[in-house]
């Protein structure tokens, strides 16, 4: 999706947020020293021995720490990734700053999320009835409902269980917690974005199946309302650059 997106993956990389590692794995190739950071130690030992199997560990590391607070000097990175991170933060509007305080002149940041009025579910687990319980009953009653489904009723959902963090705690006896955080549109990203000294190089905005499906004139007129824009994005990208 980087390429697609026109960007170069080269000199220094910061992955503000990179979950389980596997992304900073993927890069750590084509850039001089890959960087991924997660306030939860989620990667554990695993990014760290991947890493030292593949011979990269000397241009390849992993730091726990907050991207509302990075530990890194300001222009230290000439690539910021941000992939499926900023819905999960606690203040988006600093969040972005941070990521923009690292960006060397001329750095890209890579911003991917999802609507959280989006068809698509924004990290909700889908049913195989194709329903849009969080767009009918609101977010708050989909998740539990979710999460009774995941623990007493795997099957109605549509994703296999290894691929569902829903079934898997249930199956642990594990009760999730939604960890959706910034409610993110369309419209206030790119408020968010503006106001932390940053401006949309390329944006990307991939509608849902569902539209795919409809008229090509009908799929268009939807997706210029911001009443239903947001409801048929599935994922949106952005390149973004600092403005000064």
């Amino acid at each position: 999706f980087l390429e697609r997106a026109g960007v170069s993956v080269h000199g220094r990389v910061l992955d503000a947020g990179c979950g389980g590692g596997g992304m900073p794995l993927s890069l750590a190739d084509h850039a001089h020293a890959v960087i991924g950071i997660d306030p939860i130690n989620r990667f554990g030992d695993a990014g760290v021995k991947l890493a030292q199997e593949r011979g990269l560990s000397d241009k390849l590391h992993f730091l726990q720490a907050d991207g509302m607070k990075l530990p890194f000097a300001s222009g230290s990175f000439d690539l910021v990734l941000s992939h499926a991170v900023i819905e999960h933060v606690g203040d988006a509007p600093l969040y972005l700053r941070e990521c923009r305080r690292v960006m060397a002149p001329g750095a890209r940041l890579f911003l991917s999320t999802a609507p959280y009025l989006s068809f698509a579910g924004a990290h909700l687990p889908r049913l195989k009835i194709q329903i849009p319980l969080h767009l009918i009953a609101g977010r708050w009653i989909a998740f539990r409902t979710f999460r009774l489904l995941a623990r007493y009723a795997p099957w109605t959902l549509k994703e296999p269980a290894h691929e569902n963090s829903f079934i898997r705690d249930a199956r642990n006896g594990i009760w999730k917690h939604d960890d959706l955080l910034e409610l993110v549109t369309v419209t206030r990203l790119r408020g968010q974005i503006a106001a932390a000294g940053l401006r949309i190089v390329r944006e990307e905005l991939h509608m849902t199946s569902t539209v795919r499906r409809l008229p090509a004139r009908l799929g268009r007129f939807l997706g210029q309302s911001s009443l239903t824009r947001d409801a048929l994005i599935s994922n949106m990208e952005y390149v973004l650059e600092s403005v000064n």
